[in-house]
């Protein structure tokens, strides 16, 4: 009887550890095959055979936009970098030979545009490639009077900060001398008007803070009351007059002033 208990007891226990094993075995190869990067990429890199690599992914969790061969990813840009051993998506490509550095970046319809910086126009050297912005324009209007500051573009999209297209890894600010900002077509042409008839202020934002609102411009005299300039004079219309005794000259009166017009 204690035998028989016995054997019974080790086909129970042969049992169990056979379900066990097969359950992880069945585990370890549900897995699937996915390009990852062979080692840290920069945004812009065009991805050769010694960038990427294949490796195992659980099948479970699965990846929209991977791919499972090398050949579907060489000579493609990448727009955004990526860290050694991370997937390699769709999204972070652009199309084989559309063009290497920043072009990649720049989505169908948009423009990058360069605007010149100093360290407080670039809010002291804290803008970085990625920052979300306001931009401000300060002008005179037309016709003298009190100068105007507008919100001429919002949340507005750093490329590049100077000749940087990745922001320090250390979050260390740096003084730079020109911003390239993503900005629709309309939206390149105002910052071209607005840096050549006044000069342009950058205001950081929130990046998760994508709402925008209609802003009145500021003028001076909002800030200092009584320092409206006064209207300057029309200018008295020419009046015209009957013809000199002479008879070859017109007599024409402009305020306190008389001259003839010889014809």
């Amino acid at each position: 009887m204690a035998l028989g208990l016995a054997t019974v007891l080790a086909v129970i226990v042969t049992f169990v550890l056979y379900r066990a094993l097969r359950r992880n075995s069945g585990a370890s190869s549900s897995v699937t095959q996915v390009v990852v990067a062979a080692h840290d990429l920069p945004a812009g890199v065009v991805l050769t055979h010694e960038d990427v690599l294949v490796a195992n992914w659980p099948a479970r969790a699965t990846l929209p936009g991977s791919f499972s061969k090398v050949e579907d990813v060489i000579n493609r840009p990448l727009i955004y970098p990526i860290g050694e051993k991370d997937p390699i998506l769709e999204r972070n490509l652009a199309l084989e030979g559309s063009g290497l550095g920043l072009s990649v970046k720049i989505p169908p319809g948009m423009r990058a545009t360069s605007v010149r910086s100093n360290e407080v126009v670039g809010v002291a050297g804290f803008l970085y490639p990625g920052s979300r912005v306001d931009v401000l324009a300060t002008f005179a209007p037309p016709g003298g009077g009190n100068p105007v500051t507008q919100t001429i573009l919002q949340n507005v999209e750093v490329l590049t900060a100077g000749e940087k297209v990745e922001p320090d890894p250390q979050g260390r600010p740096e003084t730079v001398n020109v911003v390239t900002l993503l900005v629709d077509a309309e939206g390149s042409q105002k910052l071209l008007l607005a840096s050549t008839e006044g000069t342009i202020q950058f205001v950081l934002r929130n990046s998760a803070d994508n709402k925008t609102a209609p802003v009145s411009p500021t003028s001076l005299s909002q800030l200092l009351p009584g320092t409206v300039p006064a209207p300057r004079p029309a200018a008295a219309p020419a009046k015209r007059a009957a013809t000199n005794s002479d008879g070859d000259g017109l007599e024409v009166i402009r305020g306190n002033t008389r001259t003839v017009e010889k014809f």
